[in-house]
């Protein structure tokens, strides 16, 4: 609920604009700021004088709290009070910190019965569809690399063919969107027993066949411990004229690897180039949902529009992934209240359960996340963040929960594990098989990632105006009361669409993608 309050000014001065403040549910025990708000200001609605300054999208005290007592945003509690809090002060790290408390699980006791929802006319999109039956939403050409020490070959032969250096390069295809090499910084000094080399050869396996690449290259070294002979192994993959494999040290060095790769690149473009788009339902897609530099505004404007897109993209039969567990940690209640069975509510609560020994057993604490940035954008605690991260899944069944990289096979909502970190998050839902990104942002993140288009959602509109070279959608007018979080979740389920069909995303257009392929590596480096 939006609300606009008085300023306190002169008895003799103009009438001052109203201050602007939302509280987003009767319980709350804060409002948040839209505008900065000085000492002396009068929230009329909430009965409070402001006591400080309060920068736009903070928290301001709307009851008095004592300490240890619970702090509440969305009806639910994002921390507990350090001292003493007085209506109408800046909450914030000083007075608000993380606590222990009880969730009620209440596994599928919120379960929707989908059979009930009204028949909508199918959406399409205009997809690519590959022989097995998968549709694309681009068509790359890929560079994969086994371990660390063939990146720069990799890169070498991708850069051959890149536009902007070789205009020439692909004149003659103009149906491939492009070559690209994603390397990393892992594939040796591992258990190669272990999990974090199974997490790297699932990762790597899942783009091998991704549907947006019509054909890959997997460039290894040779002696490191990420064998490709393995890595096709352990992934059910075999050489063809669409993939293949090889390393540096069989091929006879640096030169003549590179030489190899353009060769075999130019051989497969033809087959690459021949493809046509066609109508395909909406049904084929599968879109990560990703938010970064996230502010106070977050889980108020673009968190829930692309909730409703979500819900849009749901009651068409696509697929949407929910990510970043430690971001919903604290929040994962709400989510397992939607599990269609115990079952799936229960690996939810496991990988919750996972993070925190992972965390404990590196001396680390989960509430180090948000961000300094988020801080700065007004986020707390990681409850607050968690509360509006899961915005982004909208109000449908959670259906199943898949741990990293692993192929996702459901339709409709469904978790995947991941940490919180953008490109390690989104790395890991490509690989299952996202054809889409949805990336919601307060603060400004500049990303993409190759192979998959990445839409990106701004916040508040003076974001939108600061970096609209960025940002595909202003999702500010909701709070600016010239759009509706509906509306706008319109808007962005025909966004979907139409990048599906081949529109660029403003990150896209920048070049973004390459450099954020970044797997999860959690084992031990020997």
């Amino acid at each position: 609920m939006l609300s606009t309050d008085s300023e306190a000014a002169p008895a003799d001065a103009q009438p001052a604009r109203r201050a602007r403040v939302i509280r987003l549910n009767p319980a709350d025990d804060v409002v948040v700021a839209l505008d900065q708000l000085v000492s002396g200001t009068t929230l009329d609605d909430e009965r409070v004088t402001v006591s400080g300054l309060i920068p736009p999208g903070h928290k301001v005290a709307t009851r008095a709290v004592e300490p240890g007592q619970p702090v509440h945003r969305y009806g639910q509690i994002i921390g507990f009070a350090s001292q003493p809090i007085r209506a109408g002060q800046h909450v914030h790290t000083h007075n608000l910190a993380m606590g222990e408390f009880a969730r009620d699980y209440a596994f599928s006791e919120g379960v929707c019965d989908m059979s009930s929802a009204p028949a909508v006319e199918p959406a399409t999109f205009d997809g690519i569809v590959r022989a097995d039956g998968r549709v694309a939403t681009r068509n790359y050409v890929g560079i994969l690399t086994s371990v660390n020490c063939s990146a720069t070959v990799a890169r070498a032969i991708a850069d051959h063919f890149r536009r902007d250096i070789h205009p020439d390069a692909l004149a003659a295809f103009p149906n491939v969107d492009g070559v690209v090499a994603l390397t990393h910084g892992a594939g040796c000094a591992v258990d190669p027993e272990g999990e974090a080399l199974s997490i790297l050869q699932r990762t790597l396996g899942g783009y091998a066949v991704h549907p947006n690449f019509a054909a890959v290259l997997v460039i290894g070294l040779g002696c490191e411990t990420n064998q490709i002979s393995r890595l096709l192994d352990t992934q059910g993959l075999t050489e063809h004229a669409r993939l293949h494999a090889f390393t540096i040290q069989d091929t006879g060095g640096t030169t003549k690897t590179i030489a190899k790769g353009i060769e075999l690149v130019r051989s497969m473009l033809p087959a690459a180039n021949d493809v046509r788009r066609e109508p395909m339902p909406a049904s084929h897609l599968t879109v990560g949902l990703q938010c970064g530099g996230s502010d106070g505004y977050s889980g108020i404007t673009a968190n829930p529009v692309l909730g409703a897109a979500v819900d849009l993209l749901v009651q068409h039969g696509g697929t949407a992934i929910l990510s970043e567990t430690p971001e919903i940690y604290g929040a994962e209640h709400l989510l397992t209240r939607r599990a269609v069975t115990r079952e799936v509510g229960e690996k939810l609560v496991a990988r919750i359960r996972w993070w925190e020994a992972y965390c404990e057993r590196h001396h680390a604490a989960i509430n180090n996340n948000p961000s300094a940035g988020n801080k700065a954008g007004g986020l707390t605690t990681v409850l607050e963040k968690s509360l509006g991260g899961i915005a982004k899944a909208g109000h449908t069944n959670l259906v199943e929960v898949y741990e990293y990289a692993q192929p996702v096979a459901k339709k409709g909502l469904v978790f995947m594990d991941t940490p919180g970190y953008d490109p390690i998050s989104a790395t890991g839902q490509v690989a299952g098989g996202a054809n889409l990104i949805c990336f919601t942002t307060g603060r400004g993140s500049a990303y993409g990632c190759a192979p998959s288009p990445s839409i990106k959602l701004a916040t508040n509109t003076a974001l939108w105006q600061r970096q609209s070279d960025d940002m595909d959608l202003n999702c500010g007018e909701v709070l600016d009361g010239t759009a509706r979080i509906d509306e706008l979740g319109r808007v962005l389920f025909r966004m979907m669409l139409d990048t599906a069909s081949g529109k660029r995303s403003r990150s896209e257009l920048h070049g973004y993608g390459q450099n954020e392929f970044v797997p999860w590596q959690i084992g031990a480096i020997t």
